[in-house]
């Protein structure tokens, strides 16, 4: 039998746009080169990962106006499908500027607000499609209540949904424990933000996701540290740790929504964690290795996974 297809939403979406500048400096006029833009947001990119990766996957979408229907349109030449919910205003834009050093800036703005009772039209319209596992990616848009992440966990089957949020949304979740939630990923800042103190190595990182997913904040809960590796921790004592390969660092943009992509599609085709904590981590090494806004290549993920270290 063939797996559902995985369900990503994105409710803040962006296009992003990226250049090269010389030397990025206050006053004049800066000549940006090599400028490219790309369909940009949390889930947007874990659709275009899982897609790349042979996976079957539908973007659920929140857009408005000329720049909404542009992202759609780069979305689906991508070979992506698209299900466009109607958002208010324009979909915001997001900039990555590198400079000679390689140091990369990167701006984004908030998007628009959302009026009230918009949010209970999208859990509704989200619900409808979702078939298999659904990922809630990417940042809440302004207006829309941090508790949203939490009602669509309890609006979907129970298990079905993986969330990698910031902000309120995330704070929200993990004050309210809810263990409808399957999986929670986030990063070490994140992480060290929400325990209050440093969390240096993956040990005291595991230690935090574990003590996260004993409270029911989630089934599953994943901290990433950067070149360290991932960690994960789930039900019965079970705690996963992997890491990967050294490899050349180009661009930390898309590391978390390769590793979401690579991880939900394993889960989606059957593998069983501790695997899917592989292609995860073996994903978000790839994306680093790539440009700008880029991906994951699929050649660079297949390459790396047998290189990626997992203790379990």
């Amino acid at each position: 039998m063939q797996p559902a297809p995985v369900l990503t939403v994105t409710l803040n979406p962006a296009l992003d746009l990226s250049a090269h500048v010389s030397q990025m400096i206050a006053g004049p006029k800066l000549r940006l080169s090599d400028p490219v833009t790309e369909p940009g947001g949390g889930g947007v990119n874990v659709a275009r990962v899982i897609h790349g990766l042979g996976g079957k996957v539908c973007a659920w979408v929140a857009l408005g106006g000329a720049a909404g229907a542009r992202l759609a349109t780069l979305l689906r030449a991508q070979g992506v499908a698209v299900h466009v919910f109607d958002a208010p205003g324009d979909t915001r834009s997001n900039w990555a500027i590198t400079d000679d050093t390689g140091a990369q800036y990167r701006l984004q703005l908030p998007g628009a607000d959302w009026p009230e009772g918009l949010g209970a039209a999208a859990l509704a319209d989200i619900a409808a499609r979702a078939q298999g596992l659904v990922v809630l990616s990417g940042s809440l848009p302004p207006g829309l209540p941090a508790r949203f992440p939490a009602e669509l966990a309890r609006t979907l089957p129970p298990g079905r949904l993986a969330l990698d949020t910031s902000g309120a949304g995330l704070e929200h979740v993990v004050q309210n424990p809810d263990p409808t939630l399957f999986l929670l990923r986030m990063d070490r800042a994140e992480a060290e933000g929400l325990a209050g103190h440093a969390l240096p190595d993956l040990a005291s990182a595991a230690g935090f996701a574990k003590s996260l997913q004993g409270r029911g904040v989630a089934q599953w809960v994943s901290v990433a540290c950067g070149a360290q590796g991932n960690v994960i921790a789930g039900p019965e004592d079970a705690v996963h740790t992997c890491r990967p390969p050294i490899v050349p660092v180009t661009s930390a943009v898309g590391a978390g929504d390769s590793f979401m992509g690579a991880l939900v599609l394993a889960l989606a085709e059957g593998r069983a964690m501790p695997e899917a904590l592989r292609q995860g981590t073996a994903a978000a090494a790839a994306a680093v290795m790539t440009p700008a806004s880029a991906l994951c290549r699929p050649e660079d993920v297949a390459r790396l996974a047998p290189q990626c270290v997992l203790d379990s």
